[in-house]
């Protein structure tokens, strides 16, 4: 991508000026993205972007250049330009050490390179599950197909003689359904993803994913308004996830916790939460949507047990704010591109499996909600609140699943929330996903067994 040579005198200019650490970031990316609506193709595009992010540290002072002109002059240039930023009284100056490359393993294995495919074959996985959701049921007016496959060559060096390089594959295919009854609309969703080749896509159960959008969509076209007030809540496999994951997840991650501004700061070794809660961030699955060999800084990644039966055993960790916080990274630094500089991130974090059955919850709920599949919503890390939409829930009244109801809306905390978790079923399932921050947009995995915390607000239209 670069030679060595070039990037070794990138990496001292950046260090001119007195900085005590240099990191140069080359980013090669392919993608891919398809869309069908109502079985004919929308939109196809493909495009190459290349770059690279040059990154400063001065004790706890940060500096971040990029630029798309990567001849010497330019590379330069931009080093040099980030350096201006930090300025110090020494004339003492930080030698780089020599580059050593790294050799690294990958625990993602490629079968079909996606940019080796044709489009048409593609397209033909596209229309199969269109027509699988569309002839779900008369009621279906509408279905999206969306399918993405990017290939990202990565080239990470710095000034402590780091040097390695990565090649990230990632496919998904995306499944939106709309049903109607010519007076009201509903929409279904699902959009399984993996760090994997076509192989990934060409082997889907199309007749699950396809028909779980539909099935979705047309069961919330004839739910009932959900009802308001506190309720034990029980929270689905998979995608039901996402709730801890943004409601402790981003609570958990450096980014805030060196700042003080996380509900979690400067509580390691405390309880935090129930005794049945291991609470796991672990890139290093094979093929996991979320997984990666090593992080944005070539750091390996690893598995990082962050909460063990309720106790707070750490945080995620990226090198800047290991800095401010005197602690080591975890491979938990990553960056949407070479625009962005890495921070804290998650990649799979997910609840371990309990010792109960989906079953077992459910026969032990004498009233309460039960939440299938759970939308987006947004979370205050610095106080944990947040507040979610339900995409598909249910009634449950003595011990089983009664009516479908629509409208749900989790509020609640984080803290609090997890602390509440009183069953624990041993059906762990992944939901892919992609993660919004500061540095950027994210593929990442969420997951957890069907659980049920004992009492969360639920806002509904119905008193």
């Amino acid at each position: 991508m670069l030679n060595k040579a070039l990037i070794e005198e990138v990496l001292q200019a950046a260090l001119e000026t007195g900085g005590d650490f240099s990191e140069v970031f080359v980013e090669d990316l392919y993608s891919n993205h398809m869309s069908l609506r109502s079985g004919r193709l929308e939109q196809s595009l493909s495009g190459r972007d290349f770059g690279v992010g040059i990154r400063i540290f001065k004790g706890l002072q940060s500096v971040y250049a990029y630029t798309n002109d990567f001849s010497k002059e330019g590379l330069l240039k931009a080093a040099r330009t980030a350096a201006e930023a930090i300025q110090t009284a020494t004339d003492e100056k930080t030698l780089i050490l020599p580059l050593v490359k790294e050799k690294i393993q990958t625990i993602n294995p490629i079968k079909f390179m996606p940019n080796t495919i044709e489009k048409s074959r593609k397209l033909a996985v596209m229309k199969q599950a269109n027509e699988i959701a569309k002839n779900y049921h008369e009621e279906i007016s509408q279905v999206m197909i969306r399918l993405l496959d990017e290939e990202q060559n990565v080239l990470i060096a710095n000034s402590e003689g780091k040097f390695v390089e990565d090649q990230r594959v990632r496919s998904r295919l995306a499944i939106a359904a709309v049903a109607t009854d010519g007076n009201d609309m509903q929409s279904g969703f699902y959009g399984p993803g993996a760090h994997a080749g076509f192989e990934f896509i060409e082997n889907l159960d199309l007749n699950h994913y396809a028909k779980e959008a539909a099935r979705m969509a047309v069961t919330m076209l004839h739910a009932d308004p959900a009802p308001s007030g506190k309720f034990p809540v029980i929270i689905d496999n998979e995608f039901g996830g996402v709730i801890f994951h943004e409601a402790c997840g981003h609570g958990l991650e450096a980014t805030s916790v060196a700042k003080n501004s996380s509900v979690f700061a400067n509580k390691v070794g405390k309880k935090v939460a129930s005794d049945l809660v291991t609470y796991i961030d672990d890139g290093t699955l094979a093929n996991e949507w979320g997984s990666i060999n090593i992080d944005d800084e070539g750091e390996k990644s690893r598995k990082n047990v962050l909460i063990e039966n309720g106790i707070l055993k750490g945080y995620m960790i990226d090198k800047l704010n290991g800095r401010r916080m005197n602690m080591e990274s975890t491979g938990s630094s990553r960056r949407e591109s070479y625009k962005f500089a890495p921070t804290s991130r998650m990649t799979n974090t997910y609840i371990a499996p309990g010792k109960s059955t989906p079953e077992e919850i459910i026969a032990n709920t004498e009233h309460g909600i039960y939440a299938k599949y759970m939308g987006g919503g947004s979370v205050n890390t610095a106080t944990g609140d947040y507040n979610f939409a339900v995409e598909e829930a249910y009634l449950v009244k003595n011990g089983k699943i009664d009516k479908p109801l629509r409208g749900a809306t989790l509020i609640g905390n984080g803290a609090t929330t997890i602390q509440h978790v009183d069953m624990v079923a041993n059906n762990l399932g992944h939901g892919a996903g992609m993660c919004g921050a500061s540095s950027g947009s994210l593929p990442v995995n969420v997951g957890q067994p069907t659980l049920r915390v004992s009492e969360i607000t639920v806002g509904g239209r119905e008193a």
